[in-house]
């Protein structure tokens, strides 16, 4: 799964571009997740910051295999010890995990892809019944110092209903504001009816 304009600018400029911190507290993740799965590592952003904050081991995956070893070579520099990072293309061979393992799957800046909702699909699949989806993206904003074009960057909205298409509700607290270029929100499958 290739990302329409997926290119990545220098490291130290892309981690200027987040309020890591600020994200991961407005998202909850916490010591209260467990296992939780990353699409998308990059540069290991937010994979690190993730694994120093749950409890258990948090799977990573990219295309890229640079990426890949330049998050894994900052998990063995910090010592995160907690990180499973591999080159694997989600579409096209899964997450090569246990369906039903997860407690949260990262979905960051990345739903501009060609089929979003398989996407969300294959994340539903690797929650266990009460897992989280979380996800982020550039708000739909031309002053944004970075994003996907205008015609191809989702809005809220749009991530909603996608993920309704899929079973996922999202929570009560909406769309949340993750200053300074993102949105944030947070997803549960819905309940079945007995």
């Amino acid at each position: 799964m290739k990302l329409r304009e997926s290119g990545m600018p220098d490291e130290a400029y892309w981690e200027t571009l987040f309020d890591i911190k600020l994200i991961l507290d407005r998202l909850g993740v916490d010591h209260r997740l467990r296992n939780v799965v990353e699409l998308g590592c990059g540069y290991g952003t937010f994979t690190l910051p993730v694994a120093c904050r749950i409890s258990g081991v948090i799977s990573t995956f990219d295309l890229d295999q640079s990426m890949v070893a330049r998050t894994t070579d900052r998990a063995w520099e910090q010592r995160v010890g907690n990180v499973v990072c591999e080159q694997r293309d989600v579409f096209q061979d899964g997450f090569g995990i246990n369906p039903g393992t997860q407690d949260a799957c990262l979905l960051f800046n990345i739903l501009h892809c060609e089929n979003p909702r398989r996407l969300l699909e294959e994340a539903v699949r690797a929650l266990h019944p009460d897992g989280l989806v979380l996800v982020i993206h550039w708000r739909h904003d031309p002053a944004t110092p970075r994003g996907p074009s205008m015609e191809i960057r989702p809005r809220p909205d749009q991530i909603i209903r996608w993920a309704a298409d899929v079973g996922l509700a999202s929570e009560p607290d909406g769309v949340l504001d993750l200053p300074p270029w993102h949105y944030g929100i947070r997803f549960r499958q819905m309940p079945t009816v007995a």
